[in-house]
């Protein structure tokens, strides 16, 4: 194939993954906005009200960033995992597979029908954040990249996850009982300042904690981590990442019945 038709390739899938969530934007979009929503008014208002200040900042601007980031990593994941497995169940993805189309635009078109559910979530999240606080923003390039590499990455993650599952149930298993809980000991809520230094040493493994942190100095110039090596570490699992998620599809492992 050409360029040009690997570009057609690539913009349909891309497409098609769009429309997909969209047509059922009740399931994909709408409720992100509700739990960030009663996060703002629980964790914001009412537990941030005693908590009072966090790295200079009130708690409610110290937990929106972390907020954001969730939605983003959540959305960005289940919409590829979801989307992919789908196609793997209905064996549409051995048509893909068996096209001349080149295995990288395969995984690039998963990969941005993710990354735009997760910006268009972030987006989302962010205006509904603005009707109970205000949200300053330190280095705008800096929280575009890290929004995007985070919406690649675990947009990698869920194709990893949908190419080992051999059933819906199985698409599961990673968002609840890793990616949650992950999620919230990465930093969301709270500071690593605020934990004894074992339990802040032990978090460090933690590779959401990287995540949190280079976006939070992003919107409000604060962070837990080493800007210069969270950014390392999250380009690092990307590249490795795609690697992995290029090897399965090349190989076909778990793919072709």
């Amino acid at each position: 194939m050409n360029r040009y038709e690997q570009y057609v390739a690539f913009m349909t899938i891309l497409r098609k993954e769009i429309r997909r969530y969209l047509r059922i934007w009740s399931q994909t979009l709408l409720p992100s906005a509700i739990t960030m929503t009663l996060y703002y008014v629980i964790f914001g208002n009412l537990i941030g009200s005693r908590i009072g200040t966090m790295g200079g900042y009130s708690y409610m601007e110290f937990v929106v960033p972390g907020l954001i980031m969730m939605a983003i990593v959540t959305n960005s994941y289940a919409n590829v995992v979801a989307s992919f497995f789908g196609a793997k169940f209905n064996n549409s993805v051995e048509e893909l597979l068996v096209s001349p189309i080149p295995a990288y635009v395969i995984l690039l078109g998963y990969v941005a029908g993710g990354v735009s559910r997760g910006v268009l979530v972030a987006i989302i999240v962010t205006t509904v954040s603005l009707f109970f606080t205000r949200l300053p923003i330190h280095n705008p390039m800096l929280v575009v990249l890290v929004v995007t590499l985070t919406s690649v990455l675990f947009s990698l993650l869920g194709f990893i996850n949908a190419v080992f599952a051999n059933t819906f149930d199985d698409i599961n298993i990673v968002p609840v009982f890793v990616l949650t809980p992950l999620t919230y000991l990465g930093g969301v809520f709270y500071s690593l300042d605020l934990l004894p230094d074992f339990w802040a040493s032990v978090s460090q493994i933690n590779p959401l904690v990287y995540v949190v942190s280079a976006f939070r100095f992003g919107m409000l110039g604060i962070s837990d981590v080493n800007l210069a090596f969270a950014l390392s570490m999250i380009v690092v699992c990307v590249v490795l990442a795609f690697g992995y998620s290029l090897h399965l599809l090349h190989t076909g492992k778990r793919l072709r019945t």
